[in-house]
């Protein structure tokens, strides 16, 4: 049983698990289109890029993984594992070298989003993932996609502080660290009246829009209003409801946008958080470090287990 980085032998296998395959980071699917399509091809062999793709294999059967991490952030996204038939001891063999990866990264958490009744679940919860929210996402009729809005513009620097306001007043404090806004100003905002009442992050690619919304039940800014923003576009546009503002899908339903399947939004983590008044000794702080090996802390217990793992560059 070995697991590897991908390479140039591996090519063969894009075309044939390009249909089966597990999709396991809801926004790059729909906003890039299928991860083993030609314009991803590239991607897996530039090594300047946080995109890293690993194959484990044993005997006549094959898994193939891959992560992915995004400028700015400190989670690390699993993005596929294909093909679908492959789940078994493979799968635990090549999560724990893609998070040995991730670690090497100087990412905090390997992120996966899975549908509850998936194959995948199972496995995941088996390697270390723990469920941190739930979420549906929605694709938004064509025919609210036109017209224009006044109500939401471009995040600008001097919105930023408000918009950490608002992040702080919905997300749920414990899940914060992994629920984080980037730290670069980006998305949009709504204003009315010079006060920030709403904000979201917005992932546009080649196949569709990503609307990720932070928006108060009582806010005067809505997905109806946002949506007129979008102006006219040929790409289909969903927006991401979290399970701390499941209010929104009643708003989304009205506008009669189309719900897709309950997904369980999961955290494998890589490192310890310590209070900042808390006394850390020196060998906490090489292990609260995330780098490979990877520490796995579980919640509510005292002892720490240590999987040692080989992850080569990509």
């Amino acid at each position: 049983m070995t697991v590897r980085s991908f390479d140039l032998l591996d090519l063969p296998m894009l075309s044939r698990y390009r249909r089966n395959i597990f999709p396991l980071y809801s926004a790059r699917f729909l906003t890039h289109g299928n991860p083993l399509g030609a314009r991803a091809l590239l991607s897996y062999l530039n090594p300047r890029r946080y995109v890293y793709t690993a194959v484990a294999s044993e005997n006549n059967d094959s898994l193939m993984g891959q992560i992915i991490l995004k400028e700015g952030e400190s989670s690390v996204r699993l993005t596929f594992l294909a093909p679908l038939n492959t789940f078994n001891s493979l799968t635990a063999l090549l999560l724990d070298h893609l998070a040995a990866q991730a670690g090497e990264w100087g990412a905090f958490h390997l992120l996966a989003e899975v549908d509850e009744n998936s194959p995948v679940f199972r496995s995941l919860r088996q390697s270390g993932f723990a469920i941190y929210a739930w979420q549906r996402v929605w694709k938004l009729p064509i025919k609210e996609l036109q017209g224009e809005d006044g109500s939401w513009r471009k995040a600008e620097d001097i919105d930023w502080p408000a918009v950490q306001s608002l992040h702080g007043q919905i997300i749920p404090a414990l899940i914060q660290p992994v629920d984080a806004l980037p730290k670069k100003t980006s998305g949009l905002v709504c204003r009315p009246g010079g006060i920030l009442q709403a904000y979201t992050s917005i992932d546009r690619g080649p196949a569709g829009i990503w609307l990720q919304p932070l928006i108060p039940p009582d806010a005067g800014c809505g997905p109806a209003q946002l949506t007129g923003l979008l102006g006219k576009t040929d790409r289909p546009v969903f927006v991401c409801v979290r399970s701390y503002q499941v209010w929104l899908e009643n708003v989304l339903e009205d506008l009669g946008a189309e719900a897709g399947p309950r997904q369980a939004v999961m955290v494998r983590h890589l490192a310890k958080y310590l209070k900042a008044d808390e006394k850390v000794s020196a060998m906490e702080k090489v292990l609260a470090k995330p780098v490979a090996p990877v520490v796995r802390v579980v919640e509510g217990e005292d002892q720490q287990r240590q999987k040692p793992a080989n992850a080569n560059e990509s």
